[in-house]
């Protein structure tokens, strides 16, 4: 085999490609009947989990749907046809709905399984390039994926043809979704150390500073005191208090630095005729992220966490909410 590279070659085929696969995934789009919304109705319908099965380059992208659609609110996952037919078949009941992956029709893995499973009474899908085929013929339901031409210059690579399938899954999964009334936090609930679900699962109360952590000063402290709490505690502020424990207003280290510009002396001065009145505060039971937001709006770097009665009970520094990979 001899290479031949030029970069305009290699430029050229790419397109070609990608025209070739988005052309056959429109194909796809214009030629959905109804025999898609039977399969959605077949996966809704569905009491116990969605089987998803394939070998070879099917397989692979088998895999995918079933992650695609288990993280999206149908619990779904993947058996190896050959696999099934040494055992693994027990995994597969009555209750499930399978979903056949073959563009040909005919993998002889999935057609010694098949006829089994619809004894058994499992509804099948199945994902072919033809409705004439014996797969096709034996399922429930079949999802036509056929395409022209494959990617491939040689019309052999499985491409154009696994591009389609792997849409089609995603198709029927979205259709779930949307039926199920899947949201934001459902998906979050199945991320959980995704970005996304630490912004929807994360709490202020998970990650603020409370207790001994907690920066505070009565409102009648001085500022040497104030300015000593903020030292111990290490949050860049302090959070002034009054007899009852309700915030009366915060003082920051960048509040010290203008102050002293200012008045030079702040020995004989007191903390509640220096403070911001009326601070910018949250609840613990936000989301962490909404505590990111306001700390953005308002350019600071700190943030009181009061009760329904405005009593302090936590404060969050921008450094917490880099750490719990908020922000």
């Amino acid at each position: 085999m001899t290479i031949n590279f030029t970069k305009d070659g290699a430029l050229k085929l790419g397109k070609a490609v990608l025209t070739a696969e988005a052309d056959a995934i429109l194909h796809l789009r214009d030629s959905l009947d109804d025999k898609f919304a039977q399969a959605v109705e077949l996966l809704l319908n569905c009491k116990g989990r969605v089987v998803v099965s394939g070998v070879g380059k099917s397989g692979h992208i088998a895999r995918k749907i079933a992650a695609t659609l288990a993280s999206t609110g149908t619990p779904a996952f993947f058996v190896h046809a050959a696999e099934a037919a040494h055992g693994d078949l027990g995994m597969i009941t009555k209750d499930d709905v399978v979903i056949a992956i073959s563009y040909s029709g005919s993998s002889s893995e999935l057609l010694v399984i098949i006829p089994i499973i619809v004894r058994e009474g499992a509804p099948v899908i199945s994902i072919t390039g033809s409705d004439d085929n014996p797969l096709a013929q034996t399922s429930t339901v079949n999802l036509n994926v056929r395409v022209d031409r494959e990617a491939c210059p040689l019309n052999l690579a499985p491409t154009s043809s696994t591009t389609a399938t792997l849409a089609m899954g995603d198709a029927l999964a979205v259709a779930c979704l949307d039926a199920k009334g899947f949201g934001a936090e459902d998906f979050a609930k199945s991320h959980p150390g995704g970005a996304l679900g630490r912004r929807l699962l994360t709490y202020v109360k998970d990650i603020m500073r409370s207790g001994e952590m907690m920066p505070v000063v009565g409102s009648k402290a001085t500022v040497l005191e104030a300015v000593n709490e903020i030292t111990k505690k290490k949050i860049g502020m302090t959070a002034i208090v009054n007899e009852n424990n309700e915030v009366e207003g915060i003082f920051t280290e960048g509040d010290l630095r203008r102050l002293i510009e200012r008045v030079g002396d702040i020995r004989p001065l007191m903390i509640a005729d220096v403070m911001t009145r009326k601070p910018t505060t949250i609840t613990k039971d936000e989301l962490a992220a909404k505590a990111a937001k306001i700390l953005n709006a308002t350019l600071r770097n700190q943030l009181l966490v009061v009760d329904s009665e405005n009593k302090l009970i936590g404060a969050l520094h921008i450094q917490d909410l880099m750490t719990a990979k908020v922000v």
